[in-house]
């Protein structure tokens, strides 16, 4: 497969002829080559009008047959071989090994979604008996779930392929029925048209309508609000900066039709280290703290920006053990100039706060986009009254905490933002301050973890990566995992509808044998 510079718009690859985009090379600051065409303002409405048409005859496909495009892309995602891997570790600067976990992580939750369009249950069937005899009496009632529309999905910068065009937010849009309209990253724009036309190969193997899959390509911040405005779209998925989902979110509410936007945006993931664990503990926590504050050179959402400790020897003898294992870590490739050079900002912002000391740097910075890793420190006093050392550095910086007492450490707890994660690390002599923590934290985080490392996130059916604001838009979803699929739908209730116009998931005798609740019980039986 040959990168073109193409966009997808429904079963054409099609050139923009609004400017002209190159890929950048962060690891040796060149452009790269094609040049890519940017939409027009004629591309991205039929693009969003053809998504809009399709709706209707996408929702209709069985979903075996949907089951099944979301395999396909899958396999076609795996058949474009070692290019993909290729292109993706240049237009990132990530390595090889990484671009592959995350190749397969793309294609594993694809499938994972495949199996939850077989299951049905996503349809939340559910069905009511009349009762003509009671007083008043109640109709015939049947509720199931249907897909909101037309989707926007923005690619990620952190996750060419996972967060990108047939990452969670597209595959989760794709098995609730929903048409997607991708802009692409512009830092990975041959990674993105490989992957759209594998999408595009898989729409046309298995017969899915023109319009169920676009992707286009522009400059600037114009494309996405005119995405987000446009009125075709009905729902919007979005992983990125605070002030990109936040402007992304006033667009939406300011529609004359105002939509969902699913926005991933803003975590510290506060890393709690209770007496116990550090006693028993204190090299293997502090060489596994760093390695995961690091990983992906500290681009992951999920980094441990925040650790929280008693003061004591235990702390000191961990502060000691982590600026060590940080000095060790050699500088790594930032995924874009304009990353590097807010990261580079950051760092020096934090280090020139009254109370904040720089604990330890990481190996020096190189040629590129090369970043050197920080660590801090400061007490509990001191961050409790500075609201920016709340704010997230996207990158591997991270501040350690000291606490006088467990009254200061739980009103950290209590202090924090929303967050995608909080870790507890604790042995059963820190059980009671564990259990002061665990209230606030379930109000704080959408992923408790005791004993482990943020940075690896699961694709799975029970698996939340999503929080209370700023962490998301929305606390009450998850952008990974099997449920990521109920932030594209909504419930329809079916009134005394006769039988034949009944979908098969609502009629007495369930051709698709779904397990149902039927009059409050829950049935796989007609």
């Amino acid at each position: 497969m040959h990168i073109q510079g193409d966009m997808i718009i429904g079963r054409q690859a099609v050139r923009g002829s609004a400017g002209a985009l190159r890929a950048y090379n962060p690891a040796t600051h060149a452009e790269m080559e094609p040049a890519f065409g940017t939409a027009t303002e004629a591309d991205l409405d039929r693009a969003c009008r053809l998504a809009e048409q399709a709706l209707d005859a996408y929702r209709a496909v069985p979903l075996e047959q949907r089951a099944r495009f979301l395999e396909t892309i899958a396999e076609q995602i795996l058949a474009i071989g070692p290019v993909l891997i290729e292109r993706a570790s240049a237009e990132s600067g990530l390595p090889t090994a990484r671009l592959e976990g995350e190749r397969m992580r793309t294609v594993n939750q694809l499938r994972l979604f495949a199996k939850v369009v077989r299951d049905g249950h996503f349809l939340e069937a559910t069905l009511d008996s009349a009762l003509p005899q009671r007083t008043p009496p109640r109709p015939d009632l049947r509720m199931r779930k249907i897909p909101l529309g037309a989707v926007a999905v923005f690619g990620a910068s952190n996750f060419p392929l996972a967060f990108s065009v047939a990452g969670g937010d597209t595959a989760s849009a794709l098995a609730a029925g929903c048409p997607v309209v991708v802009k692409a990253h512009n830092a990975h724009l041959g990674t993105s048209e490989l992957v759209g036309k594998a999408i595009l190969a898989a729409a046309i193997e298995c017969g899915m309508p023109e319009g169920v899959f676009s992707l286009l390509i522009g400059e600037g911040n114009q494309i996405g609000a005119d995405l987000v405005s446009h009125p075709a779209i009905k729902a919007v998925g979005f992983t990125g900066s605070r002030s990109g989902g936040l402007a992304l979110m006033r667009i939406a509410n300011a529609r004359k039709e105002p939509v969902p936007v699913y926005a991933e945006m803003s975590s510290i993931n506060p890393f709690f280290l209770l007496p116990g664990a550090l006693a028993a503990n204190t090299q293997k926590l502090a060489s596994g703290f760093v390695d995961s504050l690091t990983l992906g050179v500290g681009q992951f959402c999920t980094n441990p920006g925040l650790v929280i400790g008693l003061e004591g020897e235990a702390f000191n003898a961990f502060c000691v053990a982590a600026a060590e294992a940080l000095q060790a870590k050699t500088a790594g490739t930032m995924l874009t100039a304009g990353i590097h050079k807010a990261y580079v900002d950051a760092v020096e912002r934090r280090a020139g706060i009254e109370g904040v000391q720089l604990l330890a740097r990481g190996g020096e910075q190189g040629a590129g986009c090369a970043a050197q890793a920080a660590l801090y420190q400061c007490d509990a006093a001191t961050f409790l009254a500075n609201p920016a050392l709340e704010e997230e550095i996207f990158g591997p910086a991270s501040i350690l905490v000291r606490c006088r007492d467990e009254a200061e450490m739980l009103a950290v707890a209590q202090h924090v933002e929303g967050q995608l994660t909080a870790t507890i690390h604790a042995t059963a002599s820190d059980r009671a301050l564990a259990g002061k923590l665990l209230p606030t934290l379930e109000r704080k985080a959408g992923r408790i973890l005791f004993n482990g490392f943020p940075t690896g996130v699961e694709v799975s059916h029970a698996m939340v990566h999503g929080g209370p604001f700023p962490a998301t838009s929305d606390s009450r979803t998850t952008s990974v995992g099997a449920t990521a699929i109920e932030r594209f739908l909504r419930p329809v209730c079916y009134q005394d509808v006769p039988s034949e116009l009944l979908p098969e998931e609502l009629r007495d005798d369930n051709p698709l044998g779904l397990a149902r609740v039927v009059d409050g019980e829950l049935t796989i039986t007609a």
